[in-house]
């Protein structure tokens, strides 16, 4: 029977509530940030056996440490390789590796997981430790690194009011879904566990994006609370040092190219048993499409580091193998205008993009010799082991294509809406929308005339009229208006936009982040009257769409160059055990390849970069498949070369 509370039950219900919540929160936060953890003369409190520092030195072990680190994606570099780039790292000196941790990867729709394969960061860390390097681990959530979105998952801006990297609520619980499922899968590799971790980095870069300091305080209470004793450190360039302090909590570390009086000024002043630690020295740069591709002289790069090293930095080498945006991974910068980073992230780093010591290794090798291991009585360094041998295997046919209308055909889902949408704003059968590739929009029209796209468009829009194209609109236009010419009385009419990487690194002040949807957004109009009731196809190349593409009855012969997108096959046969290649595009335009199921990434003709990275693993003794989605025209042959070609070269 029910029985009415009187008012002292209640308030006593009441009371006992607001005690349990504060129970209940002082156990989440048991492992809660002091603003004054740090001690001048003890560092970072990390207990007896961790990393912490004295007098501006690292000390583990009661030993100094020198760190001297080289940055190392494992999901840019496949799992067969990882150990072939580690050893060449110990052998050029390196005593840590340090990595970024890709969520976008990790957790493709929320609460669902992948840590298998070149996702295995555990397998990944344990490997670093049989080497014999220590690792520093960046789990962002946000790590910039020229990935798509900075290494966020793109179903965040499902939320049309998402604020990333903020204490936005939304934000926050999706950050800690994700750490609480990545970080008991890595807490017992910590060093005061037995494992290789000697640092874990809160966010990326934060003080040259926001000021919200109380966020950054939020990512180290999670790590924390999920068991992370090692040193805490941020890292951020010298103008982002001051705008979000946080050395209170974790040691700050610079970002930088060349080291000036003033880099570390502000670490200095904070206090003087700092070390002073460069987290990326940027050993090279990216290239973005249609400029020249980044280098610099060996000498101009043994300078900086010299320099370094004779003050006793510490150094992270950013990158010291650089690997490659397999897929749609390639992220963009936007200041004023917007530019698509290219497939290959060989960063010009001292090991190449296909895992070759170059002239920046033997000098980088050479200076760590010179002044670090010899005054320690260390007069050489075991060898790296030798190059992956490189095949070229030569002009391949192409044998059939699907042409576009039978493309559209194998994507399983699509979406009715009155409305263009962006790819994000979609609800699929996930709940969730389209994350990469390219987004389609169509629509049957009786008559043609001026067709206007809303702007900005996100990132580059193909106008096809009967699968004929009959327009583009490049990133950066400041309108889209085609004239539509029609000669029957029904017309089909396909807006195919790409989404060519999100961007993934802003300055403070810009809301770019959380506007980083890809496709249309706004109205469409024909003859200045808005175009209604789209059928929108997510084209996302995704693996169940590849076996259905390759698996169709529908491919045709190919006879000859086809003017319009479609879909190509052919194979390689390839006699004994496979390995690395470059596969030149040369005559085609714009497009993906992908091989045995194994996205490789775009190709562009507007440069720099002309031939894609193949690593041996991905292909297999016998018939290798190979499907080619280009946009514009394709060609009679593809061709397998030995060598690489990243483009006219730029350098300092």
């Amino acid at each position: 029977m029910y029985r009415k509370l009187s008012a002292r039950t209640k308030l006593g219900v009441v009371v006992g509530l607001i005690i349990l919540w504060f129970v209940c929160r002082r156990f989440y936060y048991s492992h809660s940030i002091n603003m004054a953890d740090i001690d001048g003369s003890e560092g970072i409190h990390t207990g007896n056996k961790g990393l912490h520092f004295k007098n501006r030195r690292f000390i583990l072990d009661g030993k100094p440490l020198w760190i001297l680190s080289g940055a190392m994606h494992y999901f840019r570099v496949v799992p067969e390789y990882w150990k072939d780039r580690m050893l060449k790292m110990k052998a050029g000196g390196l005593n840590t590796l340090e990595t970024y941790v890709s969520w976008n990867l990790h957790e493709p729709l929320p609460g669902l997981f992948d840590f298998e394969g070149i996702l295995n960061l555990r397998k990944y860390i344990e490997l670093a430790q049989e080497i014999g390097l220590y690792v520093i681990l960046r789990p962002g959530p946000f790590i910039c690194s020229e990935w798509d979105f900075g290494g966020m998952p793109s179903w965040l801006l499902k939320d049309p009011a998402m604020k990333v990297r903020s204490t936005y609520g939304p934000y926050q619980a999706a950050v800690k879904r994700f750490l609480g499922k990545l970080l008991p899968m890595v807490e017992d590799l910590q060093y005061s566990k037995g494992g290789p971790i000697i640092a874990v980095q809160v966010e990326n870069e934060f003080g040259s994006y926001s000021r919200e300091v109380e966020h950054l305080k939020f990512i180290a209470e999670t790590l924390r609370y999920h068991g992370i004793q090692e040193l805490l450190v941020t890292s951020d360039n010298e103008q982002g040092q001051s705008q979000a302090p946080f050395h209170h909590v974790a040691l700050p570390t610079v970002n930088f190219k060349e080291m000036t009086e003033t880099s570390f000024k502000d670490i200095k002043e904070w206090g003087p048993d700092y070390p002073l630690m460069v987290m990326e020295y940027w050993s090279g740069w990216f290239d973005h499409w249609g400029t020249e591709h980044n280098t610099e002289t060996v000498e101009f790069h043994g300078n900086i580091v010299g320099n370094l090293l004779k003050e006793n930095i510490n150094i992270n080498f950013y990158m010291y193998h650089g690997g490659t945006n397999f897929g749609f991974m390639a992220g963009a910068n936007n200041f004023g205008s917007y530019k698509a980073d290219v497939t290959s992230y060989d960063y010009d780093a001292p090991i190449s993009e296909a895992g070759d010591v170059t002239p920046k290794y033997i000098k980088t090798r050479d200076l760590i010799l010179q002044y670090v291991l010899k005054p320690q009585g260390i007069t050489n360094l075991p060898e790296p082991p030798p190059s992956i041998p490189k095949a070229a295997y030569g002009q391949v046919t192409i044998l059939d294509y699907l042409p576009w209308t039978d493309v559209l055909q194998f994507v399983e889902e699509s979406v009715n809406n009155p409305d263009v949408l962006p790819m994000e704003m979609l609800t699929l059968k996930s709940g969730y929308g389209q994350s990469y590739g390219f987004i389609v929009y169509q629509k049957n029209i009786n008559n043609g005339g001026n067709l206007v796209l809303p702007v900005p468009i996100k990132d580059r829009a193909q106008i096809l009229l009967n699968s004929q194209e009959v327009g583009i609109v490049e990133p950066n236009a400041n309108s889209a208006s085609i004239r539509l010419a029609t000669a029957q009385s029904l017309n089909v009419l396909d807006i195919v936009v790409e989404n060519l990487g999100r961007v993934n690194y802003i300055t403070q002040g810009s809301n770019l982040l959380n506007e980083e949807r890809k496709g249309l957004s706004g109205t469409v109009t024909l003859n200045e009257l808005p175009v209604k009731d789209w059928k929108i196809y997510p084209l996302d190349f995704n693996k169940d769409f590849i076996k259905r593409l390759s698996s169709s009855t529908k491919w045709l012969q190919f006879g000859g160059v086809v003017s319009r997108p479609a879909v190509y096959k052919t194979n390689v046969v390839i006699n004994g055990q496979p390995t690395d290649t470059f596969l030149n595009m040369m005559g085609w335009k714009k497009g993906i390849v992908i091989i045995n199921g194994f996205n490789l990434g775009r190709y562009w003709d507007i440069g720099p970069q002309k031939t894609l990275y193949v690593p041996g693993p991905v292909l297999k003794s016998g018939v290798n498949e190979i499907i080619i989605f280009e946009q514009h025209h394709g060609q009679g042959h593809i061709t397998f070369q030995s060598t690489h070609d990243l483009g006219p070269v730029k350098s300092n």
